[in-house]
């Protein structure tokens, strides 16, 4: 089957984060919203279709999990990962950002360490701080357009106090897919140090033609058992709505640990429509993903071409996964809040501002370009006539 991503669906007055909270976010309703990390492509057919046939029983009352979400989990994480999970390694969470934020105070105490690798996805900084824990940051190393761990300042910062590492697989924002080495570097460190890895692989389905993912915690079983998992079918089938994500966590302490917290702020229960859905995704999303990434990756090259042809001081760092573009602006040398009010007030685009994702991303701006073609275009072209009006003064 044929899936058409060109469809530009008006989202407006649909109490969109993106499209609604314009005029909130950026102080203007004409912008362009190209940031919040959802697509504008209509959630797959399939997965409307068993949300609809259960939604025909008209009774939407207290609901187990069944069995074949599970099920679903486990072949899909085989399939598309050659990672062999078991059923009872899998929790819930209501989002990866809750997971988090749970994980912090089910496994670490007010004032240890928890290292991030900026620039980062902006949530994990609140993660830390919100309770007490110590934020360290160990950025990434940022030459030639791309993106390297700096294990030297990550072994130099760990000490008697770092309780945990969180590690983002694929990178949000950079669009890093690690690679098994670097991976297996961090938890060696991990396990030297007895430190707890999380490991965010929420965009572990986003991998563009000619790169692969590799799970943590699949390298190896001793890796496995001080890993925690986050991962959901949100990001990749466009189910942010529903509120639902999933922890693996092989090693049965922890997992108990982490069950514990999450009963006592009672969020476990779930949502009838998230475990149907993502059950949905797993069973029946293969073609539909295959023919979403194509399209994705040709975007990517739009926006590599387009800036390339017109836009030369802006450069794409090349992502590896991800529908997320991380821009080097630095060449148009502006002040991060000068460049902030330009892609604002003078492209007319709401994209995410890179300082957002730490100190290291000054000059950096982060585009979403899971969008119809159509629509992305328009938004270079609004790129493009504003910097060439701008530097013409």
């Amino acid at each position: 089957m044929h899936y058409n991503f060109d469809e530009v669906i008006n989202r407006q007055g649909t109490n969109s984060i993106k499209y609604d909270f314009c005029e909130k976010i950026f102080g203007s309703e004409s912008v362009l919203p190209m940031w919040v990390a959802d697509m504008d492509f209509r959630t797959p057919d399939f997965i409307i279709q068993a949300m609809e046939k259960r939604l025909q029983h008209g009774l939407l009352g207290y609901t187990h999990v069944p069995d074949s979400y599970y099920e679903a989990i486990v072949r899909w994480n085989l399939h598309r990962n050659n990672w062999n999970i078991k059923r009872e390694w899998i929790s819930f969470s209501p989002g990866v950002v809750p997971a988090l934020n749970l994980l912090i105070m089910a496994f670490t105490r007010p004032g240890d360490e928890v290292i991030v690798q900026t620039p980062v996805y902006f949530p994990f900084f609140s993660a830390v701080t919100n309770h007490h824990r110590k934020l360290v940051t160990n950025p990434l190393k940022y030459s030639q357009g791309s993106y390297s761990m700096d294990f030297d300042d990550l072994t130099g910062k760990i000490n008697e106090h770092t309780r945990m590492l969180i590690l983002c697989n694929p990178h949000n924002p950079t669009g890093n897919v690690w690679p098994r080495e670097a991976l297996a570097r961090i938890g060696e460190l991990c396990l030297q140090h007895n430190m707890l890895l999380v490991s965010d692989e929420i965009h572990s389905d986003l991998v563009l033609p000619a790169y692969h993912h590799t799970p943590v915690a699949s390298i190896s079983d001793e890796l496995a058992g001080i890993t925690i998992t986050c991962m959901s079918a949100s990001k990749t089938f466009n189910l942010a709505g529903l509120s639902t994500a999933y922890l693996v966590i092989p090693n049965a302490r922890l997992r108990q640990i982490y069950d514990k917290m999450l009963d006592d702020v009672h969020v476990g229960a779930g949502n009838i429509f998230g475990f149907i859905a993502t059950e949905a995704a797993y069973n029946h999303g293969d073609d539909w993903l295959g023919q979403l990434m194509t399209y994705v990756a040709g975007n990517v090259n739009l926006v590599k071409e387009e800036l390339a042809a017109h836009v030369p001081q802006i450069k794409v760092v090349q992502p590896e996964a991800t529908y997320l573009v991380w821009l080097d602006c630095s060449e148009l040398g502006l002040s991060p809040e000068a460049l902030r009010h330009f892609i604002i007030r003078n492209a007319r685009l709401g994209l995410n501002d890179g300082p957002m994702f730490g100190h290291e991303g000054k000059g950096f701006q982060r585009m979403n370009v899971a969008c119809p073609r159509a629509v992305l275009h328009g938004g270079l072209i609004r790129l493009q006539e504003a910097v060439s009006k701008y530097f013409e003064k």
